[in-house]
């Protein structure tokens, strides 16, 4: 099993010296370090154990000017060596570093007192004490404390004992999803190209894999693979990679960038988590605070919003909370981060990824907690409807479920075909996108109420606009989703379809006295106009009555078939249309094609009346224009 091990603590308490002393390996590699004497950037080395296995080593930046750097490759650590000075004892950055450590969820480590040499063995006893003060209620509470002297050799023995033990005795299961690789380095190398360096988080990678570079989304082919500066065909979660990536500018790549998988094609810039305030935070986070968000290796400036009503969050506490981001980044649910202050002079908590791709939450939503609850300790099923429960959509397609669970897209996608609360759109045979049954409870209710509003607002109108009832529900819908919807809705007899209208199966339009006597009086006026009948304006004039009350008598009319609507300014009397319509037919029954003008003869109207009903023959299937003539539509 592939094994990392990091290095923690204060700047100059021995971390560079001790990881020498284990391996033989320098891990400050760039002059300047080399000439200040203190690690600025990551360093790397390797270490064999008993078992055969080779553990890479990640060691960190102690300054507190190079914190940003020290986060970057302290996301993938499986084993901590912390490191506190016998001279110094717990400093600032110890504290820090530890809090790093509990909020990424590093739970093995090793602590141990450096420079053991230069003290007395009372010292070491204090030191002893002030780091199990330190580490209480935190990760690394009762970890084996182990004095060392990089100098003289003490304790290196028992060191290389107790990591070989801890890293024998560790399984880690692999995280869940496609390949991952937070990028730390990004550089070129004379005659291969760009390289990329960082720690696999998830899945394999193999030479001659396709992978995307995100954010951004570029496509690049690896031409070759390196894991501890051994060429191998194949790299897996767990081990510190380098990758030859070939078709991508070093331009293109900085630390903060994701190597992933093909399949993984989303970034957020919204998500939702479970967030813990540590006590040396030293003060509240207040609703909406900006912060300094460390995710993977990429640093980005957002802020918190509390979940749960609260407008701080103390020193100790925790709470659910959505990170709105300024600039999108890569992350997955498990994922953790760390927040630090706007100006990044201090640590003031971290958490959990929970939902990767939220959205706003409305106010109405007061079981917002509960649901993160159980998405984040739910098992892949319950995670899949619990996703979908909380995305404003109401389906959503595979892709974006099975990156939001983080989950391979076959385990998902046999998890939905399953599930019996699930809802495959447009049905299980050819499913497009997913619901759940709770979402369509609500949809069936929250039409029924809007369509019964609505024919109680409009009682002679035959129905609502399917797009206007679309656009009134609580949900979101892709169109070729929502008339899947319509479908099963009146399958289910939830609503009755009319052309493109929607009424609830009890609806009937009924005239009754006064507008049944306006009803009679506008066919009237149709009937008498013949070709040439009164537009909408005219017949408000005759009738004296308001304009939409006359629209929805018209629509009763169309709907009996009585009249026909032409244009929305134009009726006629459907007898009268009929008439038109075989006068157009008998004479393209004897001649290949007709004009406007040669209509507009044959009918003995004017070309203002003659162009609509010409237009309305082709919608109706019954004529065909070819350039400025009609031809009679084959059937």
């Amino acid at each position: 099993m592939p094994h990392i091990i990091g290095t923690a603590g204060h700047i100059d308490h021995g971390k560079t010296s001790l990881i020498k002393a284990l391996t033989g390996l320098e891990t400050d590699r760039l002059k300047e370090e080399q000439e200040r004497g203190i690690s600025i950037d990551l360093g790397f080395a390797y270490l064999d154990l008993p078992n055969g296995e080779r553990a890479g080593i990640i060691d960190v930046p102690g300054h507190e000017r190079f914190i940003r750097n020290m986060l970057a490759g302290a996301h993938g650590i499986d084993l901590v060596l912390f490191t506190i000075a016998a001279d110094d004892g717990v400093m600032p950055q110890s504290e820090e570093h530890l809090d790093f450590l509990h909020l990424l969820g590093v739970k093995k480590g090793i602590c141990i007192i450096t420079k053991a040499d230069l003290v007395d063995p009372a010292r070491i006893a204090e030191v002893r004490e002030e780091i199990e003060i330190l580490t209480l209620d935190t990760t690394l509470e009762g970890a084996p404390i182990i004095p060392v002297s990089s100098v003289s050799g003490l304790g290196l023995d028992q060191l290389r004992h107790e990591i070989a033990t801890q890293l024998q005795a560790y399984e880690r299961p692999p995280l869940p999803g496609y390949f991952r690789l937070p990028v730390d380095r990004a550089f070129v190398m004379k005659g291969h190209g760009v390289v990329v360096t960082g720690t696999a988080i998830a899945g394999t990678i193999s030479e001659g894999d396709t992978v995307r570079v995100l954010p951004g989304g570029e496509e690049s082919r690896v031409r070759s693979i390196q894991v501890h500066g051994q060429p191998v065909k194949q790299a897996k979660w767990g081990q510190r990679v380098a990758l030859n990536l070939v078709g991508l500018e070093k331009s293109a790549l900085t630390r903060g960038h994701v190597i992933c998988h093909p399949k993984v094609t989303l970034t957020t810039t919204r998500f939702d988590a479970a967030v813990e305030i540590r006590p040396g935070a030293g003060r509240e986070i207040e609703n909406h605070e900006r912060v300094r968000v460390h995710v993977g290796t990429a640093e980005v400036i957002g802020k918190v919003l509390i979940l749960d009503g609260r407008e701080v969050l103390p020193p100790r506490s925790s709470a659910y909370c959505q990170i709105v981001l300024e600039e999108p980044v890569v992350t997955c649910r498990g994922d953790r981060f760390i927040l630090r202050n706007q100006t990044a002079q201090g640590t003031l908590g971290g958490g959990e990824v929970i939902h990767p791709f939220a959205q706003r939450h409305r106010r109405a939503e007061t079981d917002v907690c509960e649901r993160l609850a159980v998405l984040r300790a739910a098992d892949l099923g319950a995670a899949c409807r619990t996703y979908l429960e909380l995305q404003s959509a109401f389906a959503s397609p595979l892709d974006e479920i099975y990156q939001g669970v983080n989950a391979r897209d076959d385990e998902v996608a046999k998890v939905l075909a399953s599930d019996g609360d699930i809802l495959p759109l447009p049905d299980r045979a050819h499913p497009e996108a997913y619901s759940v049954a709770k979402k369509w409870q609500r949809l069936t209710v929250e039409v029924a109420r809007t369509l019964t509003a609505f024919h109680q607002q409009s009682p002679l109108m035959q129905g609502m606009e399917m797009e206007s009832l679309r656009s009134q529900l609580s949900f979101s819908f892709s169109p070729k989703i929502f008339r899947a919807v319509v479908e099963k809705l009146v399958a289910e007899g939830v609503a009755v379809r009319e052309d493109s209208s929607l009424r609830l199966p009890s609806h009937r339009v009924t005239l009754r006295g006064g507008d049944q006597e306006a009803a009679s009086r506008v066919e009237q006026l149709l009937q008498e106009g013949g070709l040439t009948p009164p537009e909408i304006k005219e017949l408000e004039g005759k009738l004296g009555i308001a304009r939409k009350l006359l629209v929805d008598l018209l629509n009763v009319l169309e709907s009996r078939g009585v009249v026909v609507k032409v244009t929305t300014e134009m009726y006629l009397s459907g007898p009268i249309l009929e008439q038109a319509k075989t006068a157009l037919v008998n004479h393209l029954s004897t001649s290949p094609e007709i004009s406007a003008a040669t209509f507009r003869d044959l009918l003995g109207v004017s070309r203002k009346i003659a162009i609509p009903l010409l237009e309305y023959f082709d919608r109706a299937g019954v004529t065909l224009r070819v350039g400025d003539v009609r031809k009679l539509r084959k059937k």
